[in-house]
Order: C-alpha cells, then sequence, then structure tokens
C-alpha cells in the first residue's frame, strides 16, 4: 500500500531570518552534552561552521571521533572535554555552565530525561526560581507571522503557578527575539468559562494574574479555541473583541500532551517547520530530536544564542 504524504514542502524563511541575526552577534559559547551520534555531532559542528555557536564537546573522546570520522564531520579545532558515559557528559555540561564556562546548554545523543535529571539536580542542576518550560517557534505556511507555541515537552500537566511561568518564559523569548509584546492566547477547548473544564479557570486566573503585574509583558486573553484564537473570522463570529483573538503570536497549552500534539499536527499536515528551545534554567537549553530538520537544528541554536544575546544586554529577572 502506497503511503499518502499529507503535508507539503514549505522553505522556512522565518526561521531562516533568526539564523542570519544569530551570524550578525557574537558566537555564544555552549556546552553540548554527549554528541555521540551523527546528527547531533553534524548540528553542533555545522553551528559552530555558521558562526552561531562555539560549542564544547562534552562526551567520550574515543567515540566522538569516531563519528567524526565515520560519517565525515570536521570537528577540527572543537574543544573536545572528555568523559566516560552519557550520564556524566551530562553532569560535566551543566559543571561548564555553572562555572560560567559555557552560556548554552546543548542536548546531544542521549535520552532528555538524563540531561533533564542533571539540570534541576537540587545542588550541581541550573534551576532558578522560574519554572522551566519548552517553547515551540513554528513556521507555519499558512500564518503570516511565527507561531509560539509552549509546553510541549517539558511539564507534563502544569498547575496554574507553573503555567504562570510557562506564560512568562514565552513573553521573554518573544521580546528577546525582537519581535515586540506579543500577544498570547491561553488555549482550551472553549472561550467561556466553564467550571467543569479546568483549563478555562486556569486561562482566566492568568489573564488577572497580567492584569495585576504577575506576568509582565504580554497582553493575554483566555480561554480560547483554537478557531478563534488564530481565525480573524472565526473570533468576529463568536463575537471576541479582544487584541489577542484572531491574532494570536503565542499558543498556551493546557498541557504536554495538547501542545505535544498541536506541534505535531502542524507539522505533518500544514509542513510547518519549528525550532525549540527551554527556557527558566540557567541559560537557555538546546533540545535537539533525531527527527528534527537540519535547518529546525540550526533555528534553535539561533533562538538561544539571540536570547542570551539579548539578556546580557538587558539582565532578566532570572535568578
Amino acid at each position: 500500500m502506497t503511503e499518502i504524504a499529507i503535508a507539503h514542502h514549505h522553505d522556512p524563511v522565518k526561521l531562516d531570518a533568526f539564523i542570519k541575526r544569530a551570524q550578525t552577534i557574537k558566537p555564544v559559547v555552549c556546552a553540548v552534552a554527549h554528541p555521540c551520534d551523527e546528527t547531533s555531532l553534524a548540528a553542533a559542528a555545522e553551528a559552530a561552521k555558521l558562526g552561531l555557536l562555539t560549542p564544547i564537546l562534552v562526551g567520550p573522546k574515543a567515540k566522538i571521533a569516531s563519528v567524526a570520522a565515520a560519517h565525515g564531520i570536521d570537528i577540527d579545532g572543537l574543544e573536545l572535554v572528555d568523559t566516560a558515559h552519557s550520564h556524566a557528559s551530562a553532569a560535566k555540561a551543566c559543571e561548564l555552565v555553572r562555572a560560567g564556562k559555557a552560556a548554552l546548554l546543548m542536548k546531544g545523543s542521549l535520552h532528555t530525561d538524563e540531561l533533564m535529571h542533571e539540570v534541576v539536580h537540587a545542588t550541581t542542576g541550573l534551576r532558578t526560581a522560574r519554572r522551566l518550560s519548552h517553547i515551540f517557534v513554528m513556521d507555519v505556511p499558512t500564518y503570516e507571522e511565527s507561531l509560539f507555541i509552549t509546553d510541549a515537552a517539558i511539564n507534563i500537566a502544569p498547575d496554574l503557578l507553573c503555567k504562570a511561568d510557562i506564560v512568562q518564559n514565552a513573553i521573554d523569548l518573544h521580546r528577546a527575539l525582537g519581535l515586540g509584546t506579543p500577544r498570547v492566547a491561553i488555549l482550551s477547548a472553549v472561550e467561556q468559562v466553564n467550571p467543569k473544564i479546568p483549563s478555562t479557570i486556569e486561562a482566566a486566573a492568568l489573564c488577572k494574574m497580567a492584569e495585576r503585574g504577575q506576568i509582565t509583558g504580554g497582553v493575554l486573553d483566555g480561554p480560547l479555541a483554537m478557531d478563534n484564537a488564530i481565525s480573524p473570522k472565526a473570533a468576529e463570529m463568536k463575537g471576541l473583541n479582544s487584541p489577542v483573538a484572531g491574532r494570536a503570536q503565542i499558543l498556551v497549552v493546557p498541557d504536554l500532551e495538547a501542545g505535544n500534539m498541536l506541534a505535531k499536527n502542524l507539522t505533518f499536515l500544514t509542513g510547518a517547520q519549528g525550532a525549540g528551545v527551554v527556557l527558566g534554567a540557567r541559560v537557555p537549553i538546546i533540545l535537539t530530536s533525531r527527527a528534527d530538520t537540519k535547518q529546525s537544528r540550526l533555528a534553535s541554536c539561533a533562538l538561544a544564542a539571540l536570547y542570551v544575546d539579548h539578556q546580557s544586554a538587558t539582565p532578566a529577572a532570572i535568578a
């Protein structure tokens, strides 16, 4: 049976723009934890070649050299810190960040949980007062602006206070990328507050928190259903009069499952491409996947580098 490909090719011009902007700033030093497969090692090497990052490769020296030789990846001139195994790689990469020797952290071929275990370690990790969260920046061919989706990778079932940090992280990234004050839609299944749907109550609470200055830098509205968050016509039909409805730039999903499905639906059904970064730690964390395109991996590096550059110019309140 022949497989039908639904997604269409899309040239990710919005992601390309972030890469080009990141090439205009000084490369940021990035600790790459266990880049021991072709995908992760090639991503680090290509980011270095383009001037996006200055990688420190943290992993078993012999294994990294073997992968580089087998796949023709040029790592000459890149610093390499030898470790025994993936767990040691994660720990050492975090240590480099804590020592101020790296301003970024990038996941290599180890499992995300293994890296994040070291990141959130109580004494040797990189936690701050802010909750960690993942933000996808999607280049959707049918949408005029970059579309931020959060959180689709870290927080499984966030409570209200966690969602407040998730929203703030996304706003901070949007502003750091020079995109201005974002319009933030807090998504649910409906646009009316319904006690039987907890996400609608939390959406309303988040909007009130923004009004009272507990969330800053963005314009929030919610609850909003997906259609009236991104479609002006749907918003008009529902009688929604707000600066966010129909024109959202950040979509805050109720939980990880919803976010993960939304991002993958956009990717495989519309041909969207996305880049992602984790914020809330001492430094941005680049979580690449083997399923990511080369452009997505490089754009993720660019997002993180641009965020660091912005924070160095205007120090954040994260501590």
